[in-house]
């Protein structure tokens, strides 16, 4: 089958082995894919027939966070249709500036040849493929934050066919965030002077650690005991380091909490609020 052979010509190339590059090495990733010879077809679009790729969904449409350790399971779901039905599909994760061996430098790969296809109706089917982000692997430097694209490929059951080298553009595979909140001292007195401290960290995937966000906006908000929801009290910036300091006069018992609205290569978190009892 056409799918398979394809699928097969991309792992053997773009694939694992050759963009698993060390994050010591990650500046030489260019130079891993000069190896690569993509198979004539694989590299750019084509079709033949009718077969049409009508909606491809990538993680349910959420962000794909990645930490320094855990793998990330990713689900990217095709559907297709075609008047005589559709055989297969399946999809690959890929980033850079182009389709091609000199300007990939990341890609996930499904390990599958095919996709696991559950029929809609009679021309149309939604065939769904696993890849896996991995910080020790795949996700080897922190340039891979940011924008991935889609190459994605279905084959209806006459051999009519449809690629896409870029079927979809906003899929976003972020650096995972931690955001803390430290209210002081407690207990306080009405009307004295409350430090609320903090820190806002991110995976860095070159050395496996959490390292400062410096120079971003977090908000401290409050929620007075036995309210419902919380109120920005302001917005302060984040240090050289990536810690959060700033003060309050303590006006009644609550919660103190940071939040930080996230960026195109970082997620929004929420720290876990901090109550301080006011006397």
């Amino acid at each position: 089958m056409r799918i398979r052979a394809t699928v097969a010509a991309l792992s053997g190339t773009l694939a694992l082995s050759a963009l698993a590059v060390p994050a010591a090495q990650a500046a030489d990733a260019p130079k891993a894919l000069e190896a690569a010879t993509f198979a004539a077809k694989a590299s750019a679009d084509a079709s033949e027939g009718d077969t049409k790729i009508t909606k491809v969904t990538v993680n349910g449409g959420k962000d794909i966070v990645v930490g320094t350790s855990a793998k990330k399971t990713v689900k990217i779901a095709i559907t297709a249709t075609d008047p005589t039905g559709i055989e297969d599909a399946t999809a690959l994760l890929w980033h850079g500036t182009s389709f091609d061996r000199n300007h990939i430098d990341g890609s996930m790969v499904p390990k599958s040849e095919s996709g696991d296809c559950r029929a809609v109706n009679a021309t149309t089917s939604t065939c769904t493929v696993t890849v896996v982000a991995d910080p020790k692997e795949n996700i080897y430097g922190n340039v891979l934050a940011g924008k991935w694209k889609v190459w994605t490929l279905a084959q209806g059951k006459d051999g009519d066919y449809v690629q896409k080298g870029a079927y979809a553009t906003n899929v976003s595979v972020k650096r995972a965030a931690r955001l803390t909140t430290n209210a002081s001292p407690e207990p306080i007195k009405k009307g004295k002077t409350l430090t609320v401290t903090g820190a806002l960290t991110r995976a860095n995937w070159e050395t496996s650690k959490y390292a400062g966000y410096t120079k971003q906006s977090v908000k401290l908000q409050y929620k007075k005991k036995g309210a419902s929801s919380y109120t920005t009290l302001k917005t302060i910036k984040s240090d050289t380091k990536g810690n959060l300091k700033t003060t309050v006069k303590a006006s009644a018992d609550g919660y103190f909490r940071y939040v930080f609205a996230g960026t195109s290569t970082t997620p929004s978190v929420t720290s876990t609020a901090d109550f301080v009892d006011v006397r």
